[in-house]
């Protein structure tokens, strides 16, 4: 029998298959970059480049919107599938043609689930649904990112493109047999159809908000496996195990916003989030030649990146709910911008002036996206 909750719970775990094709990337660019023979600069400028495939959610958000939610997921899921398949030619053209697919893949079932909840849940009671739903990112990495290494380390780099592709397919069928089938929402009563309501200015705070945390995290986390080795020299295997650890100080965060976030407030749950993000930096930066403060102040900044970029999502998803799948289309899209300016700019500050370059640019988007937060009513 299908339950609200039951629903959610395939939703989740289909979309760990998703994080987990996006994220191991990361942490592995020194294997991929010995498998493509090429190097970080190119890679993170192909990833960003990529990372544009998400304004295609901007489209997607009218059919949001019109209800077809389960329907666009399952898409994205095929997507992710066909992506893990192009990236075993071992190419830097098909990592190119593969990471594309990937994003428009993983952008577009995001916000399928983000609207999903956002029709069903009362914003009561959203932090909980999106917390939960959210907590895919990071067991993408907790359980993904050690299972990943072990591919590599017994099969090789293309080890974990097979794993993924028959995951997505798996996964596709579970939310197809486990979340009900699409149905239209319609409008209250008196109100114009959703494509007709123009946001409200309250609307963009947010949503600005939510993009430049994105970036702050994004542009860190991407570099991040490069930095630890080549500046601290670890391993594949000790890339794997401080991946996982980074799942799980992320899980923690995304558990804790589906706990407590409804009790304290979105809008200072982001704020706080932000606090601990600007700490971990500071550890990043003074880290000097210690491994043990370079992975401790990573570890931080993530706890506390998830922690504000998941209370974002609560705010956006009631940004405009006369409109809401468009709102949260449009949001993606704005996202995409930032995460692939990020992702670019800090690959680029990185090859020139290692971490200390990538976290600059952290600082200028997090006191942003700061500012936008404080400026929110909500």
């Amino acid at each position: 029998m299908r339950t609200p909750r039951s629903e959610l719970t395939a939703l989740t775990g289909a979309k760990v298959v998703s994080n987990t094709a996006l994220r191991w990337v990361g942490p592995f660019l020194p294997t991929l970059e010995r498998a493509f023979s090429t190097t970080t600069g190119t890679l993170t400028g192909i990833m960003g480049v990529c990372e544009l495939g998400g304004l295609t959610t901007v489209a997607t958000g009218p059919l949001l919107d019109r209800g077809h939610e389960r329907r666009i997921f399952v898409a994205g899921l095929g997507a992710v599938a066909a992506s893990s398949m192009i990236a075993l030619v071992g190419t830097v053209p098909a990592f190119a043609v593969a990471f594309l697919v990937l994003i428009l893949g993983v952008s577009n079932l995001t916000v399928a689930g983000h609207a999903w909840i956002g029709h069903r849940v009362p914003f009561a009671a959203r932090g909980r649904a999106i917390g939960t739903f959210e907590t895919s990112w990071a067991i993408a990495l907790l359980v993904g990112a050690p299972v990943l290494a072990g591919l590599i380390s017994w099969v090789g780099w293309r080890g974990p493109y097979v794993a993924l592709a028959i995951g997505a397919i798996v996964a596709a069928a579970v939310v197809v047999a486990f979340v009900g089938s699409d149905a239209p929402h319609l409008p209250p009563p008196g109100t114009a159809a959703p494509e007709r309501v123009p946001l409200p200015r309250s609307a963009w705070a947010p949503m600005i908000g939510s993009a430049l945390t994105a970036a702050a995290g994004i542009g860190t986390f991407v570099v991040s496996g490069a930095w630890l080795d080549d500046a601290y020299g670890l391993s594949t295997g000790g890339l794997g195990l401080v991946a996982a650890a980074f799942g799980l100080v992320e899980l923690v965060s995304s558990a804790s916003v589906a706990t407590h976030g409804d009790r304290i407030g979105a809008r200072r749950s982001v704020l706080s989030g932000l606090v601990v993000l600007a700490i971990g930096a500071t550890g990043m930066s003074i880290a000097g030649d210690s491994r043990a403060i370079a992975i401790g102040g990573l570890l931080v900044f993530l706890t506390g990146f998830e922690f504000g970029f998941v209370s974002s999502l609560t705010l956006v998803s009631e940004a405009a709910p006369l409109a809401r799948g468009r709102a949260i289309g449009l949001s993606n899209a704005m996202g995409t911008v930032a995460r692939a300016s990020s992702v670019f700019i800090g690959g680029q500050l990185y090859e020139a002036y290692g971490m200390s370059g990538t976290l600059t640019m952290v600082a200028v988007c997090a006191t942003v996206a700061f500012g936008a937060f404080s400026a929110s009513g909500r």
